[in-house]
């Protein structure tokens, strides 16, 4: 029913022509109230409607954004994990080129002759880097020295070594001919052939 119905015809007009401009509006138990009013809590309504859906969807994008936030806390933790694990395995390669060098110079001060061969005798589980110090070699180096003792070299060697003298056994006798086998030897015959 319109307000038109409701007034009848005559009283319309009359109402109408009092009002004018400003339009009136019937809510559903007979209150009157400006249209104005009404459109403004009408615009009030779709704007509450509309910052619910908004906060819904920020909801929604809370929580994708948090379940990501959860994937990203685990790729976080993957990552020091691994780099955890890299950090350890560089130490332990840092660790184990510490032993390997203190070994050859350990192998070296021991006067082996080849510290390769040496070291493939030794058995490096028990031999532990204590600072600079190899714990359990000595004890593996002097059985070695015992039982091999071609493997390093002996104070007579030694010796000849400072010296530069070298003992050799057998005749040396120079042949007329020969190729010189020293600067010495070239230049003496060559003043030789020239005189």
């Amino acid at each position: 029913m319109d307000l038109k119905e409701l007034l009848g015809e005559e009283l319309y007009k009359q109402v109408m022509e009092k009002t004018g401009d400003n339009k009136i509006a019937i809510v559903s138990d007979g209150n009157w109230f400006p249209k104005d009013k009404f459109d403004t809590v009408n615009k009030e309504n779709k704007d509450i409607k509309g910052q619910l859906k908004d906060r819904d969807t920020q909801l929604k994008d809370l929580e994708t954004k948090a379940q990501g936030n959860a994937d990203l806390q685990k790729q976080i933790q993957d990552l020091q994990a691994d780099n955890k694990k890299v950090a350890d395995d560089y130490q332990a390669k840092l660790n184990q080129q510490s032993f390997d060098f203190a070994l050859k110079d350990a192998l070296t001060g021991a006067k082996a002759k080849n510290p390769k061969a040496v070291e493939a005798l030794l058995n490096r589980e028990s031999i532990k880097l204590d600072g600079d110090k190899l714990l359990g070699l000595d004890e593996q180096l002097k059985a070695i020295q015992e039982s091999d003792s071609y493997l390093f070299d002996s104070e007579q060697q030694q010796q000849q070594q400072q010296t530069g003298v070298k003992f050799t056994t057998g005749q040396h006798q120079k042949q007329t001919g020969d190729a010189p086998t020293s600067l010495a030897d070239a230049l003496a015959q060559r003043y030789t052939k020239q005189q």
